[in-house]
């Protein structure tokens, strides 16, 4: 009879506690330990030596990024491994014990009865392209977070040397106002602006030449008081933005192209494009790891026990537990699908009708778009709105 080996590792920084056991109970390594280097790979490796690859079950939770380098050696190895959630692992230990003394090595010990008790879901080979993509969205996600200060800086200073402009652009920072305002620095040289052209080409044609003569003679009347500080300033932030933008566009593009390689059928949803998808499948990794959609939910904060009070609390934030990157991703894309799809519509009024609250609304869309994740990407199969109602 073939016999598995089940290996529990709880991850630290710095080094990995682990236990052995096999299949018919005997434990062959106990409150064992190996650094997080060469040396201690080295130690782990050996350990694993005397077992066929094939028969050996590695589970640890999923814990930040001190795992990354062991899964990738583990990989070039030729080693499966499993990664669970911790909520879904602090469940299962409360199940197996009443013990409040934590300790890395009993969870290790814990993470192999864990395996021994449950069916064994080895990460895909897609891993090493998650964490690429992970990098990307999160990074992306920093420096959007980044350019949005430097545009509430330069409204701070226009506040001072031209107020007027703002409601002229409707309040956004558009790339025509930082043409205009890296240009023309202030109030009293865009009143006096000739070069029409170079605008219009900037605007995409949008914006025209009355719009044109309408700001000069807004600048012309403004209450502003420019100065060289804030000259300087507005200049300053102009360049940030600009510079953080070709960053931007750059890792979007590194984003699409790590998407459409995976071939995900998340993108077949209307209303989510290769960005949100991306940021999806980085924080979720592999589904098809999860159990269950309610999994799923957990993992984005968003599962139903949670719900009794609407994934709410009573002073109206969003529960703060599972992956704030994904919640944030998440509740992003439902406004879209309910724009662009008939399904996300009818269900956001239908709770909409039922009394709930709009952000309370959205978070039942959201709950329903990952059940309808999951089942796509489980099933292998794209979206279809007959499918949904």
């Amino acid at each position: 009879m073939k016999e598995t080996i089940y290996i529990g590792i709880d991850i630290a920084k710095y080094k990995h506690d682990f236990c052995i056991i096999s299949s018919t109970g005997e434990v062959i390594v106990q409150n064992n330990s190996f650094e997080s280097n060469k040396k201690g790979f080295q130690l782990f490796f050996s350990y694993l030596k005397p077992y066929n690859k094939a028969d050996v079950q590695i589970l640890f939770e999923s814990t930040a990024h001190y795992s990354m380098n062991l899964e990738l050696e583990l990989i070039d190895q030729g080693y499966s491994f499993m990664k669970m959630n911790g909520l879904i692992i602090k469940q299962f230990f409360k199940a197996q014990t009443l013990r409040k003394t934590k300790t890395d090595k009993a969870d290790a010990f814990a993470l192999t009865q864990y395996l021994m008790a449950n069916t064994y879901k080895p990460n895909s080979n897609r891993l090493y392209h998650i964490y690429s993509l992970k990098s990307l969205c999160r990074t992306r996600d920093r420096l959007v977070r980044e350019r949005s200060k430097f545009k509430i800086y330069i409204t701070n200073e226009l506040d001072k040397s031209f107020p007027e402009i703002k409601k002229f652009f409707d309040n956004k920072i558009s790339i025509t106002l930082l043409y205009i305002l890296e240009k023309y620095k202030n109030k009293n040289k865009i009143a006096l602006m000739k070069d029409y052209d170079s605008i219009r080409k900037v605007s995409a044609a949008n914006f025209s030449f009355t719009r044109f003569l309408q700001l000069k003679q807004l600048a012309k009347e403004s209450i502003g008081h420019p100065t060289e500080t804030s000259d300087f300033l507005i200049q300053s932030y102009v360049k940030s933005i600009n510079c953080l933008s070709e960053q931007i566009d750059s890792i979007e593009k590194q984003i699409i192209e790590s998407v459409r390689k995976l071939d995900t059928h998340i993108l077949s949803i209307p209303g989510i494009a290769e960005i949100s998808a991306g940021s999806i499948i980085a924080e979720f990794g592999d589904i098809k790891n999860f159990e269950s959609p309610e999994k799923m939910l957990a993992f984005a904060g968003l599962e139903p026990s949670i719900r009794q009070s609407g994934t709410l609390s009573t002073e109206g934030h969003m529960v703060k537990h599972g992956s704030g990157y994904l919640r944030n991703t998440i509740m992003r894309v439902v406004n879209s699908l309910v724009m662009h799809d008939q399904v996300f519509y009818d269900y956001y009024n239908k709770k909409r009708d039922e009394g709930k609250h709009h952000l309370v609304a959205q978070s039942h869309v959201a709950k329903k778009l990952i059940r309808i994740i999951y089942t796509l990407e489980i099933k292998g199969i794209d979206y279809n709105i007959n499918f949904v109602k």
